[in-house]
């Protein structure tokens, strides 16, 4: 029996109860328009509850500065895992996300942590 099933649902009824909205945006490269000279992009975006709090100041390296946030979704919340090409909006904020960290159980999974940069 596998613990990641019900691992994800008590994750996301946490998220549910306990976290805040924000807004995981997808944005897909599009068509070359050569008289504009430009891409065109689509936006997909997701609603999610998260948990939002600063990083610690033990983890700032040369990848996260101390003025990043991390946020923790849960996984069972959206169709398709984030990568570091999405944005995610909280409170009219765009943040560019910079890492995903996935925790799992069995290869399943539970939660992302999401590093954000405004």
């Amino acid at each position: 029996m596998s613990l990641s099933g019900p691992l994800r649902k008590v994750a996301s009824k946490l998220m549910a109860k306990f976290g805040g909205t924000a807004t995981i945006r997808r944005v897909v490269p599009g068509v070359y328009n050569p008289t504009t000279g430009t891409v065109s992009e689509t936006a997909t975006d997701t609603a999610v509850r998260g948990v939002l709090e600063d990083v610690n100041l033990r983890e700032v390296n040369d990848l996260i500065q101390a003025t990043d946030k991390r946020l923790l979704i849960a996984a069972a919340d959206i169709a398709n895992a984030p990568t570091a090409t999405d944005e995610v909006v909280i409170e009219s904020i765009t943040y560019q996300v910079v890492q995903v960290r996935t925790i799992e159980q069995d290869n399943i999974a539970i939660t992302y942590e999401l590093i954000l940069r405004a």
